[in-house]
């Protein structure tokens, strides 16, 4: 089958083997899958993503298996944000759904008795090729009508999704979005969703800020222009009713409502950034996966009492209630998708997104 392959720290398109489904898991074909961000900063950061990997999974005392992890010596297909189309089951399957039916999944399944990656793994390919295996017990069916490029939203969506509820926001926060890409635009999708406002956006990008604006961002910054840390200030200082919080007696400063900061950039220096633009009390939710080393001075954080929440990915609940808020209209798709493309065009893709101004979400067809 074709695919597009992390080859040599490169992406090549070439024939890879065909996949045949072990106990407990299907062979699907992949109708649309996104091409991630962090997809893009592992075949940049290759080496340091799968040294990190591998020291967190020693960290945590997992037993290591070169098959089911990523020999960067071998081939690897990329591609986590997929729906695909059921072609047939392995055995010890209790075929629930029928041959042709639409479906999601968690990019995970089961080799030897131990979770393996779909996508970030030698042992099973990810959505950058016509066909992967998935686990039978992790399908979620496309409810009917959902487009299968809509229902591929669903992992990046999900993420989304996990980062807001991981803030654990209250009814007075007020939530600043620094980095308006895809995982950016999904937290603001979010939050709108579930009413928060005003929802504070920053971005470099005119085309992100555009984006921001429509998946329901109230006020945007463009950072060379104005500080987003300045601006989300000047509204914290009003109450839900729109009025003036008062002034703090002790010290004269402005009563501020409690800020949420939502970290979706990735890169080196903006947490640091971000530990001085904000005011006491913050709370930082890191969903940007920087591959580098980073720097903070904890002194800032220790003077303002900030809070910093690291997240990852999504649980199976907040998966399948992303699908359904998708399927419901609550969760916008459409705007994020940029660009389709067929598995030969997926190495240019890349090379596209670098570029902010041209694109957000690519989705791969491999069937084209």
């Amino acid at each position: 089958m074709r695919a597009a392959i992390m080859r040599n720290y490169e992406l090549v398109v070439d024939e890879y083997p065909e996949p045949v489904p072990g106990p407990g898991e299907v062979l699907v074909r992949t109708r649309a899958c996104g091409i991630c961000g962090s997809d893009l900063h592992a075949l940049l950061h290759a080496r340091t993503f799968v040294a990190g990997m591998q020291e967190a999974s020693d960290a945590a005392g997992s037993q290591g298996d070169d098959d089911n992890g990523m020999d960067l010596t071998r081939d690897v297909v990329m591609g986590h944000e997929f729906c695909a189309e059921i072609l047939d089951y392995g055995a010890n399957t209790r075929r629930q759904h029928a041959p042709g039916a639409l479906v999601c999944s968690m990019p995970i399944t089961m080799v030897g008795g131990r979770p393996v990656s779909v996508g970030y793994s030698n042992a099973r390919p990810g959505g950058y090729a016509e066909r992967m295996l998935l686990c039978e017990d992790l399908l979620l069916p496309v409810p009917n009508g959902l487009t299968e490029v809509r229902a591929a939203l669903t992992e990046p969506l999900a993420v989304g999704l996990h980062a807001v509820e991981m803030a654990r926001l209250h009814a007075d926060d007020v939530p600043l979005v620094i980095g308006c890409g895809p995982i950016g635009l999904a937290v603001i999708n979010v939050l709108r969703h579930k009413g928060v406002h005003p929802i504070i956006a920053a971005d470099y990008s005119p085309m992100r800020r555009k984006l921001a604006e429509v998946m329901g961002a109230d006020v945007v910054i463009d950072p060379k222009q104005h500080s987003p840390y300045e601006s989300w200030a000047g509204l914290s200082e009003l109450s839900r009713a729109g009025e003036r919080m008062g002034v703090n007696p002790l010290n004269g400063q402005p009563i501020l409502r409690p800020g949420v900061f939502f970290e979706c950039v990735g890169i080196p220096g903006v947490i640091d950034q971000m530990m001085v633009g904000a005011r006491r009390g913050c709370r930082f939710v890191i969903v940007g996966v920087c591959m580098e080393q980073d720097h903070i001075r904890p002194l800032l954080a220790i003077n303002k009492e900030l809070n910093l929440q690291f997240v990852l990915a999504y649980t199976a609940e907040e998966f399948a209630t992303t699908l359904r808020l998708i399927a419901e209209g609550e969760l916008l798709t459409d705007p994020l998708v940029t660009g389709r493309v067929g598995v030969a065009e997926v190495p240019a893709a890349f090379r596209a997104l670098a570029n902010p101004e041209a694109h957000a979400k690519i989705i791969v067809e491999p069937w084209r």
